[in-house]
């Protein structure tokens, strides 16, 4: 097969994933769920089957302790956190109306200064970002709690997921060594390179990144939840879950619980306590947490992460998101080398041999 040949067939196969994706976004959750466990858990199941030597077993005993925390975290956590969920959908207009009255004598000095014109583009614009966040929130929420599908979307990832991530892990080794097998012979050394790379830049991201969101998560509920601030265990765990998308997630976080300390003190001091909360949290974040968890090593800059949740949620809903990254590390490494590959061709240097 020529090169030409080789090139078009890969392309070819490009598109009809793609194709497929969308086409099965609907019922892709809870595999693409399973294979996220079951790829975040592999190191781990590598280590035990050492010591058990058995990957059935191993992979029985990760799973079923993984499984088990999360249930008893969501057991203890969810009466909280619907209560809180509650009470902070039905004071939201009380909240929203707080805030405005304390924006509103400041536009007003900034009318004085810039003049209407100027501040009125500044609240179109704000307002134009606003609305784009909050309806790309709305779709992959919609996607998964409302419409008919609700109610199958949650059984198959209580039910179907857990199956996924035990028959993934189990065979992980087995799956690499079989996508290995099939990889063309002349240039399989070039494509094992380049998925160890890939494997480097996710692991690096998305298990570090993971352990840092839920770091985070608990820094923020509970330094909230220690000034006293109303639905500070909701906001700083969202706040930390959040974090999984660069700087967007904590800005939010802030607003949000600036919104709320304005409507329920009056005092500087709580302000500042808030404040202070969430400069705990960045500072352990940058001084600790990232460079230790996540690394520098990783070269996924946060505005293609940022583009890529935002457009895999608005293509395939939560399927999207969660694809997302792995996606955009892909993409982002293959980018890379293309630019290696030119910068070392005659089409860059201009030699003529």
């Amino acid at each position: 097969m020529t090169r030409e040949r080789q090139v078009w067939f890969w392309l070819i196969g490009l598109l009809l994933t793609l194709a497929a994706l969308y086409v099965l976004s609907g019922v892709l959750t809870p595999f693409v769920a399973g294979l996220a466990v079951a790829y975040f858990l592999d190191p781990l199941a590598d280590r035990m089957e050492a010591l058990l030597k058995s990957r059935s077993a191993a992979t029985a005993l990760i799973l079923l302790a993984f499984f088990v925390v999360v249930a008893a975290v969501g057991v203890a956590l969810f009466p909280l956190l619907q209560n809180q969920v509650t009470g902070l959908v039905a004071r939201l207009p009380e909240i929203v109306e707080s805030a405005r009255g304390f924006i509103e004598p400041h536009l007003k000095h900034l009318e004085s200064e810039l003049g209407a014109e100027h501040v009125k583009q500044i609240k179109d614009a704000a307002g134009g970002f606003t609305g784009a966040a909050v309806t790309w929130v709305g779709n992959v929420l919609k996607s998964l709690f409302l419409g008919g599908k609700a109610f199958i979307n949650t059984l198959s990832l209580l039910l179907i997921m857990p199956v996924v991530a035990f028959f993934l892990l189990r065979d992980w080794d087995v799956l690499v060594t079989r996508v290995d097998d099939l990889l063309p012979r002349a240039s399989a050394e070039t494509i094992r390179g380049q998925f160890r790379v890939i494997d480097a830049t996710i692991a690096g991201f998305v298990r570090g990144q993971a352990t840092v969101c839920l770091a985070l998560g608990t820094i923020y509920a509970t330094g909230l939840t220690m000034v006293g601030l109303d639905f500070g265990l909701l906001i700083g765990l969202a706040t930390g879950l959040m974090a999984f998308v660069p700087y967007v997630g904590m800005m939010i976080g802030l607003l949000v619980a600036f919104g709320v300390a304005l409507m329920q003190f009056s005092d500087l001091s709580s302000f500042l306590l808030v404040a202070g909360v969430f400069g705990v949290g960045q500072t352990i974040d940058a001084a600790f947490l990232t460079p230790n968890l996540v690394g520098g090593r990783v070269g996924l800059h946060p505005v293609w992460i940022i583009f890529a949740l935002m457009a895999g949620g608005a293509l395939f809903g939560f399927t999207g998101v969660l694809l997302a990254v792995p996606v955009a590390s892909v993409i982002g490494v293959l980018v890379r080398f293309a630019i290696g590959r030119y910068q070392a061709s005659t089409l860059y240097t201009g030699d003529a041999t």
